[in-house]
């Protein structure tokens, strides 16, 4: 039988600014560890530690600008744009421009902190 999802958790996101991540799916919400799927809504001038997750995610932007670091490049996924970050691959995630960002991503499998593998660079 389908399961209803009424509302999602918030989830205490890592970072230098405060960001609302709003989990749907995953092992908070839901207590699913196959995939996990949230909303975050990120502040303009946000920046995360970077770290080499144990899990894919995709990451779609719905508005404002996402900036992800690599080991050799700088991407900008722009609102209407999507980016996937492989498993084990060193990743910085930020919002640089005025006005933030909101995308959805989706880990799989689902986001843990134990399988995210940050850095301590902040």
């Amino acid at each position: 039988m389908p399961k209803t999802i009424s509302s999602p958790s918030v989830i205490k996101a890592a970072g230098n600014k405060p960001k609302v991540i709003e989990e749907f799916i995953g092992r908070v919400n839901s207590k699913t560890a196959e995939v996990s799927i949230a909303r975050m809504k990120s502040p303009a001038g946000w920046i995360e530690p970077s770290q080499a997750p144990g899990f894919d995610e995709y990451t779609i932007v719905l508005s404002g600008l996402l900036q992800i670091k690599t080991v050799s490049e700088t991407i900008d996924i722009k609102a209407g744009q999507a980016v996937i970050a492989k498993k084990g691959e060193w990743v910085q995630y930020s919002t640089p421009e005025a006005g933030g960002a909101e995308y959805i991503s989706v880990c799989i499998p689902a986001f843990s902190p134990d399988t995210v593998h940050r850095n301590k660079d902040l």
